[in-house]
């Protein structure tokens, strides 16, 4: 049976939605699309405009409001109301989506409109309601990757959406699809592949299949209401919209409110988004008319500055932050209508007299309380004070590892279970839901130091002791030096060359202060560059005396009148001098804001490493501590925890999770390294949160299943392209896709397999040099259809992402190009072509070097041979460098007709702000001014050229003495 091809999906799919009630119009371009919107508004606004249809001029007013800003303002626009003043001088309001009886629209489908900006584009599916394009659906066929799909509309959104009215950036929702498999994300163009989502039902089945994914997800009521009640516009400027299990959750908790007076929990895991789900749920209950406030409490300053943060990105000024329980009252009595606070100060609040007389008349009204992480310090006599004193509230509680009667740890009130307290389980999330739809990573969890009697002769940290697992044992010297060793040895192996962070958790502030001595001794002595930081409570519960594994509540300061271990934290005042010296900082421990300020700048630094223009001086390389950030804590690039302590049930699962947010094709999986035995612990952790077959979907397969992996799929490339050549003598674009594809898989393997100690190329099928060789033909063919690279063609390898960020080392740069020169010049005559042609080969496998191949070619051919000393090269180079790029500069100057200075002043401001030159500034240094409709096309073409100016003869340069 043939494959399906992509117009029989097509038709399929057009056929489907209209039986669900879509009508279908023909649209082809934009002149038809713009004739549709007029007689769709003044359909959906029939009563505003009494039935009279918009004159021309009319229709004008609101093309021009719709035609303001990009994607984001225009989210805003549609959830607004245009004031229209008509030609009699009346006044009417035009609507463009109905919110609130979202069902209440127009809907309809459209296929291959033709839309030009800066290349002619034709669209697959468009779904239209009012008139507007809200979703665009994206075809492939059936064994087609689905990235494919997503590349393909963010060259869309590049390339045409803005033209004309730019009506296609009102675009809310995207669907991807080859058939088999379907998937849906928000209109954001910073986001990766990894922020596509599957559609589920309640219980987590995927609905993946494009027939069934339709009947539920595109049916017009559902559609239209993720639109107008799910998606949310944060003030960061992005549109983000909610998975399935976010949304089920966010309704559940919405129809208990609306329908009964019972509490609940939320069970989902931890990395799943429970900030964005639980801002959801408060956001929709304020709009209830029962309700009178929503209050989101959480347990510790550092997760209320943390949640704080987060909520005031979702909706600018929604959330007074609360420094103090005068405040929170305040709020209480105001027209605050979602509080962020502790459950320490909502305590206060109820229970000392100065605050009663205000906080009195509030005890009947309907009051949403939202617990976030509710297994902490609410399991006591705080949380049973809250319920008492509010009589006409409900609790809701979200957690990602719940407490049950296993894991329950004895208080004052006994041992008391998530279901005790928050009575239902209104949805669960586990894990395993999680990794199966790629929201969360696996683990990989490597256990180190198997140590040995005299006679025995197994080992990776070899201790020769004969105690095993004593505490002489945990807390020996000996054995804390090889663990510092063996960090320092791989660390640059398990974070990708310190692309991701590290934190070490060990058992005590002790332990901590001798890891960090040997840390800062060893740098000292010139054995490490890693950058290392600390936090650590000085109180006198700074230790896991018990060393049962269940994450303390660790304070940001010690609480009111308990004793201070002055050792600590003198120890501490001098790291965070270190802190201060290493990142021109000035914090202290001598007064709690200070303090707090210091908790924040490390939270900073790991957390904004994933942000762009982040400056790579300013990270954090492992961050040492005892319980601080080991809850709570969210930062995609941290990628290893090393554990020196003993963990055990939720404590364990949390402690593991800070590892395995999604990023991106290179962060595989959350790295787990362990230097005691907590295997047994381990599975019983996934067992409780999942099941007991839970384990092999949780942590990564052995290192030999990844080494068959690739074994084979090697020969699946072989038997594409058996040797180098036969890469160049493929016959057709379908084999080079293949190959693409082939070696794409080997990349990914390899990425998973380097972060394994044991990893070589000795143990694949396939050596180094073969797997250089065959990357740079890989590369020869990313040359091809790179952004840049001509006048776009139809070429099915253009969509195909080929994760460059995979096959990038760091190390390799023109620096150390210059030194394999410099080793030219010294070396003997005839070990010089030899030399040259290594050169040669690091430069066609290497992605950074790609763009100066051409110039560093150039100056071998050419001012080499004419350079007698090591020494010279730098100097030379630099010399050539600024006679090329000066010739790079006239040449792109005449060719374009750029006003010099201008174009240097626009190079000097896109180097500055790391922002590449707006449009209007680009036609701003035109000699000659072009006409209108050619100005968009020639602005881009010139800031691409621009951007390889900067590639080629500016980023990564060295600067010469």
């Amino acid at each position: 049976m043939a494959t399906q091809s992509e117009a029989a999906l097509e038709e399929n799919l057009i056929n489907q939605l209209v039986g669900l009630g879509y009508k279908s119009v023909t649209i082809r371009d934009e002149k038809d699309l713009v004739a549709n919107l007029k007689a769709q508004l003044e359909a959906h606004n029939t009563a505003q405009l009494g039935g009279i249809p918009l004159t021309a001029a009319e229709f004008a007013q609101v093309l021009n409001y719709l035609n303001k800003g990009g994607v984001f303002e225009r989210a805003k626009l549609l959830r607004d109301r245009f004031q229209l003043t008509r030609t009699d001088g009346s006044s009417v309001y035009i609507e463009f989506i109905n919110q609130e009886a979202w069902c209440q629209n127009q809907y309809q489908v459209t296929n291959q409109i033709t839309n030009e900006g800066s290349y002619k584009n034709r669209y697959d599916v468009t779904i239209l309601i009012n008139g507007l394009p809200l979703v665009q659906i994206e075809l492939k066929r059936r064994g087609l990757e689905l990235k494919e799909a997503f590349n393909q509309t963010n060259r869309y959104q590049r390339h045409s959406y803005s033209a004309g009215y730019g009506l296609f950036q009102y675009v809310q929702l995207f669907v991807i699809t080859n058939g088999v498999n379907t998937k849906y994300y928000a209109n954001n163009r910073k986001q990766s592949f990894k922020q596509t989502f599957y559609w589920s039902d309640r219980d987590n089945r995927p609905i993946k299949q494009l027939e069934a994914f339709a009947g539920v997800f595109l049916e017009p009521c559902h559609l239209s209401k993720m639109i107008t009640k799910y998606i949310v516009l944060p003030t960061t400027e992005i549109l983000m919209v909610l998975r399935p299990y976010q949304y089920y959750a966010v309704e559940a908790i919405t129809e208990q409110v609306k329908m009964t007076n019972k509490n609940g929990y939320i069970w989902h895991t931890t990395g799943s988004g429970k900030t964005l789900t639980s801002f959801k749920a408060s956001q929709l209950l304020t709009a209830l008319p029962q309700v009178h406030k929503v209050v989101f409490v959480v347990d510790r300053k550092d997760l209320d500055y943390q949640t704080q943060r987060e909520f005031d990105q979702f909706a600018k000024g929604s959330v007074d932050t609360t420094d103090n329980t005068a405040t929170l009252v305040a709020q209480f009595t105001d027209d605050t209508k979602i509080i962020v606070t502790t459950i320490q100060k909502l305590n206060t609040a109820i229970s000392k007299g100065r605050h009663l007389t205000k906080m009195d008349a509030l005890k009947d009204k309907r009051i949403v309380f939202i617990f976030d992480e509710c297994h902490r310090s609410q399991f006591g006599e705080t949380h049973k004070r809250i319920k008492g004193y509010f009589s006409n509230s409900q609790l809701f509680g979200f957690t990602g590892t719940p407490i049950f009667a296993d894991n329950a740890v004895k208080n004052e009130l006994g041992k008391r279970t998530t279901k005790e307290l928050f009575e239902e389980c209104l949805h669960k999330y586990v894990i395993t839901d999680a990794i199966r739809d790629e929201n969360v990573l696996r683990f990989s969890v490597e256990y180190v130091g198997r140590y040995r009697h005299k006679d025995d002769n197994r080992t990776e940290l070899d201790i020769n002791v004969e105690a095993i697992d004593t505490k002489e044992l945990m807390e020996s010297e000996d054995r804390l030096d090889k663990i510092v060793d063996y960090i320092i040895a791989n660390h640059s192996r398990k974070t990708h060359s310190k692309e991701f962070s590290a934190m070490l958790c060990v058992s005590s502030v002790d332990m901590l202060t001798r890891y960090y001595e040997a840390f800062k001794r060893k740098k000292e002595a010139g054995q490490h560059s890693l950058r290392i930081a600390t936090i650590f409570s000085y109180g006198t519960n700074e230790d896991d005396k018990d060393a049962n594994g269940l994450i303390a509540d660790p304070d940001i300061t010690p609480a009111e009148g308990a004793a201070i271990n002055q050792h600590s934290r003198d120890n501490l005042e001098e790291y965070i001098g270190d802190y201060n010296a290493m990142y021109g900082t000035k914090y202290s421990t001598k007064d709690s804001q200070s303090f707090y300020n210091y908790y924040k700048d490390i939270a900073k630094r790991l957390k904004e490493r994933e942000k762009e223009g982040f400056d790579d001086k300013d990270r954090v390389d492992i961050l040492l501590v005892v319980n601080m950030f080991l809850t709570g804590f969210d930062a995609k690039k941290l990628n290893t925890l090393y554990v020196d302590k003993n963990l055990r049930y939720h404590g364990l699962l949390q402690a593991f999770s800070r590892t395995n947010r999604i990023l991106n094709e290179q962060k595989s999986q959350g790295n787990i390294v362990c230097f005691r035995n907590l295997k047994t612990a381990t599975d019983e952790a996934i067992t409780l949160f999942s099941n007991k077959e839970a384990i092999e979907e949780i942590i990564m397969q052995p290192f030999e299943d990844y080494v068959d992996k690739f074994d084979k799929a090697y020969e699946r490339l072989i038997a594409i392209a058996p040797t180098l050549d036969s890469v160049d003598e493929l016959p057709s674009e379908d084999e080079e896709l293949e190959f693409v594809k082939a070696f794409r898989d080997l990349i990914r393997l390899k990425n998973i397999l380097s972060c394994f100690n044991g990893f070589s190329f000795d143990s694949l099928s396939m050596d180094e040099q073969t797997f250089e060789d065959y990357k740079s033909k890989y590369l020869d063919l990313y040359d091809k259809v790179k952004p840049g690279a001509g006048k776009e063609k139809e070429s099915i390898l253009a969509d195909v992402d080929f994760e460059l960020e995979l096959i990038q080392r760091d190390e390799i740069n023109v620096a150390y190009i210059l030194r394999l020169l410099a080793s030219i010049v010294s070396a003997r005559p005839e070990e010089r072509e030899k030399k040259k042609q290594e050169v040669q080969k690091v430069l066609a496998s290497e992605v950074q070097l790609r763009s100066k191949r051409e110039l560093i070619e150039k100056f071998i051919a050419e001012n080499l041979p004419h350079i007698d000393t090591a020494e010279a090269v730098p100097r030379s180079f630099d010399e050539f460098i600024a006679a090329e790029k000066s010739k790079a500069l006239d040449q792109l100057s005449e060719e374009e007709k750029l006003d010099k200075p201008g174009l240097e002043r626009l190079i000097g401001d896109y180097l500055f702000t790391e922002r590449t030159p707006m449009n209007d500034d680009i036609v701003g240094i035109l000699r000659e001014r072009p006409k209108l409709l050619a100005r968009k096309s020639i602005a881009e073409r010139i800031k691409e050229k621009i951007v390889e100016f900067v590639e080629t003869y500016i980023h990564d340069i060295p600067v010469g003495e």
